[in-house]
């Protein structure tokens, strides 16, 4: 037989609540037989006394470690709860003071504010990424988070703790009305203490920052609190609860219960003040590049893209500037393409060459910068303006294998970056990298679509989108807006004669008369075939004929070299419409010009006709009658 459990048994029996009753007992005897019995039991009253008074110590100071134990296990789960920072501590402070004030016995209170402390203990078997999610839940999601309060209940139904404590916890998001969870209870089935737990509970949750809600003020909180009074919540508890409400606010208050969470490495140098401190940084820290994974993915665009991930970024690490440098390997140099924060204005638009610089150190050596001259950028690139930055941190972008950038952070601060700094920006650059290349691989997709291959020129749909925002403008400002069309004559002959490799540098070499000839803010579009469209803002009808006379001049005097020894000229027909004067949408604006090209096509082809024939005719030495050929004008 084995003695060794059996001997357990009587010790904990022995130092147990139970045992103790019974020590005390046995010297409330002893005391009986001595007062009848004489002094020569002294002996023996005073052994039990003295072993009641150390069991009863003993089973306090067992129950005291208990309770401490538990609570610095609910104080370490708070601290890694980054949505609810000091969440239990507020829930603890008003239940205690609403039970009391409902009138529950002292006995009873003890159990409230223990139940206040562990009733999330549960929430250790939901997936972090479901308590942290920004928006609503899904049917699947809401059934892991119902688990909750039975998973506490379970947890806590193995500790013996002198008063209910885990009937509190199971039932804590039960309501009034019998629709809560997990059994449905309803009204006065609902335990007193679960009661006090849920109203306490549901309007600190309203009162908080949340993932998926702002916080709310506490009058808002308040009302609808009040709205839910005999819905969710028992009414006379939540009537007592909004009475006394000030003056638990100033107990929180007091206690600094609302203070803010720092940033995650904003004091990454310094001592953690506590152990719970060190586990609430390091899921800041988890809890910031989740936020910055979740969020990153949500634009497409690369300066919406880097807005997103500035925004997040600062909560891990703190910048007066931040820059993107993309590396192109064409050239071997990074430029600038988005820029925020303290002397923005002086990084957009920095180019780089791979290896000089702070990004082009980066490049070459693909590892981190700490703490670099941010002056340094500045020169490599040229510039000599001055720069209020004084440290730097850059990061390269990896994607794969290819690098594809770096990126940068600066502060106003000498020597600000930690190597915590560096780590977590590398963990937000691993991160980065995929988007950032997929948000540029978007926009050069997007730039494509808008463009023709051929000229380099916008195409036909990227005109439509920009004519149909500068006609709403100019009908919003009572502005005007022409439109030149253009057709490249004999363009079939061209092709047909040389090959379309020819015809193919002669648009090119028109779409480059065309680009250089007209206004910065001007667009010239290959519109079809041989055919290009002018949009010219805040042009009148005199401004455009002038402007269609130059560029038909301007590629009149275009001659195409076919070979060394053979060079053909090229001539272009023009017509132009002017809003609002020739029609207020641009398919009325279009046709009318279209039909004004070729008139004005016609009257040159007849042109050419008469040129040619009063040639043949000089030719064969007649010579009367005929006006001398212009000069500009040159036959095929």
């Amino acid at each position: 037989m084995n003695v060794k459990p059996m001997h357990t048994t009587l010790v904990r029996l022995f130092w147990s609540t139970p045992g103790s009753i019974a020590l005390v007992c046995l010297a409330l005897v002893s005391s009986w037989l001595l007062a009848s019995s004489g002094f020569w039991l002294l002996p023996i009253a005073l052994l039990a006394f003295y072993f009641a008074f150390g069991v009863s110590r003993r089973a306090n100071h067992i129950s005291e470690l208990h309770l401490a134990t538990i609570e610095a296990l609910a104080l370490a789960i708070d601290a890694k709860d980054q949505t609810a920072h000091n969440h239990i501590r507020r829930v603890q402070v008003y239940a205690v003071g609403l039970a009391r004030a409902i009138g529950m016995s002292e006995h009873e209170v003890r159990g409230v504010k223990t139940a206040a402390l562990l009733h999330d203990i549960g929430k250790l078997a939901v997936p972090e990424h479901i308590l942290a999610k920004p928006g609503p839940l899904t049917a699947e999601e809401f059934q892991k988070v119902r688990i909750h309060p039975q998973v506490g209940a379970g947890i806590i139904s193995a500790v013996p703790f002198p008063y209910p404590v885990a009937p509190l916890i199971l039932s804590h998001h039960e309501r009034w009305d019998g629709r809560g969870y997990p059994a449905g209870l309803r009204g006065r089935d609902i335990p007193l203490g679960a009661r006090v737990l849920s109203i306490v509970d549901y309007f600190d949750a309203l009162n908080s920052e949340r993932p998926y809600h702002q916080a709310m003020s506490v009058e808002g909180a308040t009302s609808l609190l009040q709205q839910e009074a005999g819905k969710a919540l028992d009414p006379q508890i939540v009537e007592t609860f909004v009475r006394i409400l000030p003056q638990l606010r100033a107990e929180v208050q007091q206690l600094d219960l609302e203070r803010p969470t720092t940033p995650v490495v904003a004091r990454a140098a310094e001592p953690a003040a506590s152990a719970f401190d060190d586990i609430a940084l390091a899921h800041r820290e988890i809890y910031a590049l989740y936020q910055i994974a979740q969020t990153m993915g949500t634009s497409l665009g690369l300066a919406d893209t880097m807005a997103v991930i500035c925004s997040k970024l600062t909560e891990l690490v703190p910048f007066s500037a931040c820059g993107l440098f993309l590396y192109t390997e064409a050239t071997d140099t990074l430029r600038c393409r988005f820029a925020t924060g303290v002397d923005a204005e002086l990084l957009e638009g920095l180019t780089v060459q791979n290896g000089q610089g702070l990004s082009g150190w980066v490049t070459r050596n693909r590892r981190p910068l700490v703490n670099a001259r941010p002056a340094a950028e500045l020169e490599a690139a040229g510039s000599d303006r001055q720069t209020q930055l004084q440290s730097a941190l850059v990061c390269p972008l990896i994607v794969g294998e290819r690098f594809i950038g770096t990126l940068a952070v600066f502060h106003v601060d000498a020597s600000f970056y930690r190597d915590d700094h560096r780590r977590l920006l590398d963990r937000v650059c691993e991160q980065a990298a995929a988007v950032i290349n997929n948000s540029t691989v978007f926009e050069q997709t997007q730039e494509d679509s808008l463009t023709d291959t051929l000229t380099g020129l916008p195409n036909t749909r990227f005109m439509f989108l920009h004519l149909s925002r500068e006609l709403a403008r100019a009908d919003r400002l009572s502005a005007e807006v022409s439109l030149l069309v253009m057709d490249l004559d004999d363009f079939k002959e061209i092709n047909d004669t040389f090959g379309h490799h020819i015809g193919d540098r002669a648009l090119r070499e028109v779409a480059t008369v065309l680009r250089t000839g007209i206004r910065p803010y001007d667009i010239c579009v290959r519109y079809a075939g041989d055919e290009f469209i002018v949009v010219l803002s805040g042009c009148g009808r005199e401004e455009a004929e002038a402007k269609r006379q130059e560029l038909q001049h301007a590629v009149d005097n275009v001659e195409l070299e076919v070979t060394p020894d053979l060079r053909i000229p090229l001539t272009i027909s023009v017509g132009a419409a002017v809003f609002p004067h020739d029609g207020n949408s641009y398919e009325t604006l279009l046709a009318k010009a279209d039909s004004r090209m070729y008139r004005d096509k016609s009257q040159r082809k007849a042109a050419r006709a008469r040129l040619r024939s009063a040639e043949v005719m000089e030719a064969a030495g007649y010579t009367g009658g005929v006006d001398p050929p212009h000069t500009a004008a040159r036959a095929r």
